[in-house]
């Protein structure tokens, strides 16, 4: 019987370059104001959010993917046609087929690189890290691009008051590549789809092409209501707060560290007070860098880890060389967290 040659790659795998996109328009808690029946105060209470970027017509899920990944890839210090994959996370992109990754890989200078998509919600950075992780470690790319990008805006139900202030627009990007020694621990991931109602999209594709209106739901003038993403804010809240501590803590034991080691915590960007909550729980010394990004960047799902990952790096407040826990949790529910050393 034939026997199958064995794959050679890379000992072990390491994130190299990060690069992040913020659309122009900044859109301060007033904005949502207008359509909610709530306050600036009560908004930044709950959610620690002060403002977000929304996407003009001109920032597509595409152009800014391009514009985060020109930047990973130069701070990673290679070029386009080095890479061997493109992943991209996104629940935003509006086109079933084909994935916006296949042109997101032609306009960046690829040769030919293997570009698909995978839709994983707020843990699909880390998802597609590990892909990444694995394709190097397996030997099928040398380099792998994973991009988490997303246009919540044009998903976000202006007069849902539970949810209207949540979601922003923006596209981060690291480049995974080769390395001498472990610099991204095991993955802890996960779902649980038993809780997969508490976040979800209020009416189907299908439905909405119907049209049935008896079925669908109406904004205040009367007219049917895009397809929007609606969430049981206490569910999901208790649940990111109990349950994704222990995702964690787990990730930190299968790496071998301790919360003391840590130099930095990057949580996917839901809410304040879920990063507050785990901060406490996992206890972590007051030297760990904790990201923030949520109140000037608001819930950007796949996105939130990597640009909150290069805006700590771009202000100083980590540096190359440092360990962070990563953790991203979501519709689904899914989950996963992993610590790294960052580029």
């Amino acid at each position: 019987m034939a026997k199958i040659k064995p794959s050679k790659g890379a000992p072990y795998a390491r994130i190299l370059g990060v690069g992040g996109y913020r659309p122009i328009r900044v859109v301060p808690n007033e904005v949502i104001l207008e359509k909610i029946d709530s306050s600036d105060e009560w908004i930044r209470s709950r959610s620690g959010i002060e403002t977000r970027h929304w996407a003009g017509p001109e920032e597509t899920v595409a152009a800014m993917s391009i514009e985060a990944a020109g930047k990973a890839i130069a701070d990673a210090g290679i070029s386009a046609e080095q890479i061997g994959a493109v992943v991209v996370s996104t629940v935003s992109h509006f086109k079933q087929t084909p994935a916006v990754a296949t042109e997101i890989a032609d306009k960046l200078g690829t040769d030919k690189a293997a570009a698909f998509d995978i839709s994983a919600g707020c843990a699909g950075f880390g998802y597609g890290l590990t892909l990444a992780k694995g394709m190097i470690v397996e030997g099928s790319a040398a380099y792998v691009l994973v991009i988490g990008v997303e246009r919540l805006s044009d998903l976000t139900d202006l007069e849902d008051r539970a949810t209207a202030f949540l979601f922003g627009d923006g596209a981060g990007a690291v480049v995974v590549g080769p390395s001498q020694e472990p610099a991204i621990g095991p993955t802890v991931w996960g779902s649980e789809g038993d809780k997969s109602e508490t976040i979800k999209q209020t009416v189907s594709w299908n439905d909405f092409r119907i049209g049935d209106v008896s079925q669908l739901p109406l904004d205040s003038e009367g007219n049917v209501k895009f397809p929007a993403i609606t969430q049981e804010g206490q569910a999901v809240f208790r649940w990111a707060v109990f349950e994704m501590a222990k995702v964690a803590q787990q990730a930190l034991d299968a790496a071998g560290i301790a919360p003391d080691d840590l130099d930095v915590f990057i949580p996917h960007q839901a809410n304040e007070r879920i990063i507050d909550s785990m901060v406490k729980t996992l206890k972590l010394p007051e030297h760990v860098t904790v990201a923030r990004d949520i109140r000037t960047t608001g819930n950007t799902s796949a996105a939130s880890i990597p640009l909150a990952m290069e805006r700590l790096l771009a202000t100083g407040e980590a540096k190359s060389g440092d360990t962070a826990l990563l953790i991203g949790f979501g519709a689904g529910l899914v989950f996963a967290a992993t610590v790294v050393t960052l580029p």
